[in-house]
């Protein structure tokens, strides 16, 4: 599939956990543009792929609302 734009990626994949080989980041160090891995609407199985990589730098993003009862670390 390629490299694609955060944007492009969160269009694609509205609701769900997508794990991103990113190949550019902000200088926040968040991804701006990268290869879709995995994706899924379960966060575990994405968490079960990323024990797989090795030697990629990579990001778990979720690509919708964050709900207000969930915390999130960044």
């Amino acid at each position: 599939m390629g490299a694609m734009t955060l944007e492009a990626i969160k269009q694609k994949y509205r609701g769900e956990w997508v794990l991103i080989a990113y190949t550019e980041l902000d200088n926040d160090m968040c991804v701006v543009k990268g290869e879709v891995l995995a994706h899924s609407p379960d966060r575990d199985e994405i968490y079960r792929k990323l024990l797989s990589i090795r030697g990629r730098k990579v990001a778990v993003e979720y690509m919708g609302e964050i709900p207000n009862d969930l915390a999130v670390a960044l």
